[in-house]
């Protein structure tokens, strides 16, 4: 198993919270504003209530053209993190391919509504890095002790009496988390006139007893 500061989750299903180590972070802001004119809005396909999505990697369908405007590098660093999931959850022999990568450029008012994420694959894993946070979410309007303006959610599919039903990080920006693509997440609209950025990702793999790597 490769080796990474990293903290593990559980609500049934695994969730692991990594760090974005500082080249990659500074490689994949570079790539966006590098190529910012000539991203793929990614609207359409995403569940999102957010004006400006645009997608970094995809690999292809009849909807979308395959595209990459990140370095190889930070391809192969997701596909490292997503490994070392992997390896973590005792999941050895399998097929594997990052399937798309985009950009949530959130705004006042834009959320993210409780959904999955879904690809060719019906198993595979899913990603959300925080590339920028701003510095004040707005007033709460009740149970400031609570706060949910801005608010990543990662829900349960089988909660039970006495079991973890959901996971609210606090967020940094840099952190990584990795989690089934069947597990439910959403993001809090906010009130600000400042950006919440963050990166998404989908890898798809098959596993099976007799596939090897």
């Amino acid at each position: 198993m490769l080796h990474f500061n990293f903290k593990p989750i559980h609500l049934g299903q695994t969730i692991i919270k990594y760090h974005t180590p500082h080249n990659i972070f500074q490689s994949i802001q570079s790539s966006i504003i590098n190529n910012q004119s000539k991203l793929h809005k990614a609207n359409k396909r995403l569940a999102g209530k957010i004006k400006d999505e645009f997608s970094l990697f995809h690999i292809g369908s009849t909807e979308l053209e395959q595209h990459n405007v990140l370095d190889k590098e930070v391809i192969e660093w997701f596909l490292m993190m997503f490994k070392h999931y992997l390896s973590f959850n005792k999941i050895e022999k399998y097929e594997m391919s990052i399937h798309s990568i985009w950009i949530n450029e959130m705004k006042e008012n834009e959320y993210n509504p409780i959904h999955i994420h879904m690809g060719r694959s019906k198993i595979g894993l899913s990603s959300v890095m925080i590339l920028k946070l701003p510095s004040s979410y707005g007033v709460e309007y009740s149970a400031e002790n609570y706060p949910s303006n801005g608010k990543l959610e990662l829900v349960s599919n089988d909660a039970g009496q006495f079991s973890n039903t959901s996971y609210r990080p606090e967020l940094k920006e840099g952190d990584f988390f990795i989690f089934p693509a069947n597990l439910r997440h959403t993001v809090s609209p906010f009130k600000s006139n400042l950006e919440r950025i963050s990166i998404a990702a989908n890898f798809i793999f098959n596993s099976n007893e007799h596939i090897t790597k």
